[in-house]
């Protein structure tokens, strides 16, 4: 299974913005940015969406596309949020939950591109005999809290008519979580790939609710600081060209860019084909409708609003982040089509 260590986590440990949490960082101090000899650091972590970074830098297509990438892998996902936080790197993979936690503790981001959404690989799953999610009144159910399984959660319940106060809501990581579940000590677990396949273990279970069933909920970013979409725009432009260029090959490569991909995750090439069926890679068209103003979950301009509320009403930020400059679809406008 993919070697997934982080919770997808909207918190932002933003005690570590110092330059002290900076230096310890593992991997991270080293890290060339943007101006210092012309290369970008880029970060990402174990999220099917975010490995065909991995292929562009085999097959060389940042260098074709013009920009010198120091691709830097975390096995941590917090670490890669706050290196770009801190500007210990120039560019991360993050969720926008995270996105919008670095945001209230005033970091100055820019997100470019829309990798991919969840549509599927977030789950909510419950034991024999809880066949929906208005069956969950009254039972235990196990996730991380602050994590987008937990906002899934919500997102479910509210769609039953129910709110987290009808439930017995028991906060484990989501390992732990997905572990207690089959052990049968709580009813039912929110968790991402590949918990997913530890939690459907126990006889009986089954999904009961997934992230296909909210479109737009859980979207996946390349974002970048502010400082470098002003100071080198054309770096960035060629980070998302290449993004759109090396799709394109995986499109043409199929078996081989499983291959490249599966191996940076740690699993066979069937497992990775299991676990990419539940996230959908956005095309050049898909981001610009997203990044398109509107009232609809699709529309990142109204997801980032309800993620606001929820991370505000949950403690996780204690102010609501300015949304100006978040959001800079000139350089997908501008890529090759």
């Amino acid at each position: 299974m993919i070697s997934r260590p982080r919770p997808r986590l909207l918190t932002v440990l933003l005690t570590v913005l110092t330059l002290a949490g900076v230096t310890a960082l593992s991997g991270c101090s080293d890290s060339s940015a943007s101006g210092s000899g012309g290369k970008i650091t880029l970060g990402f972590s174990a999220w099917p969406g975010w490995f065909p970074w991995q292929v562009a830098q085999e097959q060389g297509l940042f260098a074709k596309n013009g920009v010198n990438v120091d691709l830097k892998y975390f096995d941590n996902y917090t670490d890669s949020i706050n290196a770009l936080s801190s500007g210990a790197i120039d560019a991360n993979s993050q969720t926008l939950n995270d996105t919008l936690s670095s945001a209230s503790g005033g970091a100055k981001l820019s997100i470019v591109l829309v990798n991919d959404n969840s549509t599927g690989n977030d789950k909510i799953i419950a034991r024999d005999g809880i066949n929906a999610i208005a069956d969950l009144r009254g039972k235990k159910v196990a996730v991380e809290q602050g994590t987008v399984d937990h906002y899934l959660l919500l997102l479910a319940l509210q769609a039953a008519k129910l709110t987290e106060k009808d439930i017995q809501l028991v906060n484990l990581p989501t390992d732990a979580a997905a572990a207690a579940f089959v052990a049968g000590q709580v009813d039912a677990v929110g968790a991402f790939a590949p918990f997913t396949s530890k939690a459907l273990e126990r006889p009986g279970s089954r999904a009961i609710s997934t992230s296909a069933e909210f479109p737009g909920a859980i979207p996946d970013h390349l974002v970048t600081s502010q400082k470098l979409v002003k100071e080198h725009p054309k770096d960035v432009q060629a980070l998302v060209n290449t993004w759109f260029e090396t799709l394109t090959w995986i499109k043409n490569n199929k078996d081989a860019a499983v291959g490249i991909m599966a191996k940076r995750g740690g699993v066979s090439d069937a497992d990775y084909k299991s676990y990419d069926a539940g996230t959908t890679i956005f095309t050049r068209q898909q981001n610009l409708d997203a990044f398109t103003p509107g009232v609809t979950a699709q529309h990142l301009d109204f997801q980032a609003n309800k993620i606001i509320d929820f991370i505000v009403s949950t403690g996780l930020a204690q102010q609501r982040p300015s949304l100006d400059g978040l959001f800079d679809d000139q350089f997908v406008k501008a890529a090759p089509q």
